[in-house]
């Protein structure tokens, strides 16, 4: 029987992740998608749950290769993507293997309704009309999907993978985006086992316009909005703009162009269309982040947050089309906002915890979601939008959230930086220790930079770390998101200067607690945390263990190697004009200053910060004697995600900092 007093990585990776919530048009269903690991856990495996208020979940689907982003037709068909196989094209040669678009009739068995041949990334579903909008990968020039599977064939009895690029990014995340393009692509829902064979083609663009896009479609399937980029050529000064399709006529227009916009959602009654909308930064200068609706027949679009200081995600319309929702980073948390659509003061609706997937229900009261924070997995849960600020009713009986029991205590503790700026952290202490007893100090550095320590984390979760007897500091410095857009100034362009300021301060703050050893301590950090534990090394000896993972260490070399690089020039600027900001702000050239032991983490698939990195840091670190140690993941990317896998690096990182920070024996994990 496991203990309830113990967290450890096992217990970790035991837990349903929640990664997504569907309600049908009549509110009757709810559905959550759910992943676990398969039995030899060398993989997470989602599954569709339909949500019973106060019992148990009911598993709805159920295949090898999962399934997800699911969504309700007009009739209550649910509709989802997988990779399980084809049950009619059993024995073809890469049958399966593509994500297709299913749906599951109620009371009936799912089957495939649309297998492009690049497979489907993401679809919209018209709530009155039942209209589709799939987004696709197609080969340039094809006329439609079966002259797609013909060239795709050709090129496999060729032996032939190699792409030709003429547009930027030519990758992203994992994957390269190449050869084909990306489309999209709206039909009408088939009747009862009818298949989508050869939809009509909606938007496409010059080469790589559609590669980021996201979209929506009104109720009555009449207007497609999506975000696009306005010039793909120019790969440093393009924005995302916001256009309307008509479905019938396949005419564009452009509802916004001069700025980023992102998460574009219809109104229930068909008029509107909300969206964020991310001003264009610079060197010294960040852009803001705010709420945006504009008349789909008009096309007139105005701000609707009035005097709101932190950075709206996720709209989510009212279903009187009155207000919308919205969450927003704040103070730690991420609570959700409701605001008029008309523009006005943003009201808060919950008060603890961090949300996410608003799925409001259509009698207007109830609003579905999911709710997680730094002590807090995350589960679905119901909260009532008519009374701000109380508790949310929990979903699902789910066992392992049931038992669960968290022993380290968790504290919200404030440092103050050079310049008098707050510096919160969130403090993650063991059980146990006391005084008589202090636990060592882990400082764990969040990514981004524009993020926040504000909810549960799989990959850097604290209880992991206190569950081994480290006390754990979350510290949100300078560019962490949720206390307005002046913490976000202070440290833009200046990561080695004041974001560095402010993770010590925090540190030592941490470190005078009674309960706290901070002599015995280490720093780790991922993407950008990578980043600023390479500036650590070289820069002070005020920890005994370092880890660096997905972590950047020469800012000029990233900038073109990075799936996204040309993004950092809205902070640092032309580094084929002016390198002085990337030089200013690189680890590389602290080389030879460091000499605290390191932890180099590091995937091959890792396109957001190419393993390059790790190599050219390895490489600085041998070549300098630094005690290292380089723990390599051919098979992951920016993130550690194969329960295996995220298990060997929960030991490797924990039996690095406890040689090097607590003196005790180096312990390899044994499949390594």
């Amino acid at each position: 029987m496991r203990d309830e007093a113990r967290f450890t990585a096992e217990t970790l990776i035991s837990l349903p992740r929640f990664s997504g919530l569907a309600l049908s048009r009549d509110g009757g269903r709810l559905v959550a998608a759910v992943a676990r690991p398969d039995r030899k856990r060398r993989h997470l495996v989602t599954a569709l749950f339909e949500l019973e208020d106060g019992g148990p979940p009911r598993r709805i689907t159920r295949s090898a290769r999962g399934e997800g982003a699911a969504a309700f037709s007009p009739d209550g068909s649910l509709l989802f993507v997988s990779r399980r196989p084809d049950p009619e094209e059993a024995g073809e040669e890469d049958g399966g293997e593509r994500p297709a678009l299913w749906l599951l009739p109620p009371g009936g068995e799912a089957y495939p309704l649309a297998s492009p041949p690049g497979g489907v990334e993401g679809f919209a579903v018209a709530r009155e009309s039942g209209d589709l909008v799939i987004a696709a990968p197609a080969r340039p020039g094809a006329a439609g999907w079966k002259e797609d599977a013909e060239w795709e064939k050709a090129r496999r009895e060729a032996g032939v993978e190699a792409s030709l690029f003429e547009g930027y990014p030519v990758r992203f995340w994992d994957r390269y985006l190449g050869p084909r393009e990306r489309r999209l692509y709206i039909s009408p829902l088939p009747g009862e086992g009818g298949r989508i064979e050869e939809p009509r083609e909606l938007l496409s663009g010059p080469p790589g316009s559609l590669a980021l896009s996201s979209f929506d479609i009104t109720p009555d399937g009449s207007t497609v909005v999506a975000t696009r980029w306005s010039d793909p050529e120019d790969v440093a000064g393009r924005v995302m703009e916001l256009v309307a399709v008509d479905a019938a006529s396949g005419g564009v227009r452009t509802l916004a162009g001069d700025a980023w916009y992102s998460s574009p959602r219809c109104s229930p009654d068909g008029r509107r269309v909300v969206a964020v909308r991310e001003e264009r930064s610079g060197p010294g200068r960040p852009g803001d982040r705010s709420l945006w609706a504009f008349d789909l027949r008009t096309g007139e679009g105005r701000e609707i947050l009035e005097g709101f200081d932190l950075w709206p995600e996720a709209p989510a319309w009212s279903s009187d089309s009155r207000s919308v929702l919205f969450i927003a980073s704040c103070d730690g948390r991420a609570p959700v906002f409701r605001a008029p659509a008309e523009g006005g003061p943003a009201e808060r609706l919950t008060g603890e915890g961090s949300f996410s997937d608003l799925c409001p229900a259509p009698e207007g009261g109830t609003v579905y979601a999911l709710r997680s924070g730094v002590g807090e997995p995350p589960h679905p849960v119901a909260l009532d939008a008519r009374e701000p600020g109380g508790e949310p009713r929990r979903l699902g009986s789910f066992p392992e959230l049931e038992r669960l029991r968290l022993p380290a205590r968790v504290e919200r503790v404030e440092a103050r930086a050079r310049d008098g700026a707050r510096v919160p952290s969130w403090l993650v202490l063991p059980p146990g220790a006391s005084p008589e007893r202090p636990a060592p100090l882990s400082v764990l550095i969040h990514g981004g930079p524009l993020n926040s320590w504000d909810s549960w984390h799989w990959r850097w979760n604290p209880h992991v770390f206190a569950d081994d007897g480290w006390a754990v500091l979350l510290p949100d410095p300078a560019l962490s998101t949720g206390y307005g857009l002046e913490h976000i100034r202070r440290g833009w362009g200046r990561w080695g200067e004041v974001v560095y300021d402010d993770l010590m301060r925090a540190a030592e703050q941490a470190a005078r607690r009674p309960e706290v050893d901070g002599e015995r301590a280490a720093a780790l950090g991922g993407s950008f945390g990578g980043y600023m534990v390479n500036w650590i090394a070289g820069h002070t000896r005020r920890f005994r263990a370092l880890v660096a993972h997905a972590s950047l260490w020469d800012l000029e070399g990233f900038h073109g190697t990075s799936d996204l690089g040309t993004w950092w020039e809205r902070e640092f600027g032309n580094p084929y004009e002016d390198p002085s900001r990337y030089r200013a702000n690189s680890p590389r050239p602290s080389a030879p200053r460091i000499k605290t032991p390191v932890l180099v983490v590091h995937g091959e698939k890792d396109f957001r910060v190419p393993v390059s990195e790790a190599l050219a840091l390895w490489t600085a670190l041998k070549r300098h004697g630094v005690e290292a140690k380089f723990l390599h993941f051919p098979d992951e990317n920016h993130w550690v995600v194969k329960p295996n896998n995220s298990l060997l690096w929960y030991r490797t990182v924990l039996a690095f900092i406890d040689h090097h920070a607590r003196g005790r024996a180096w312990e390899r994990p044994e499949l390594l």
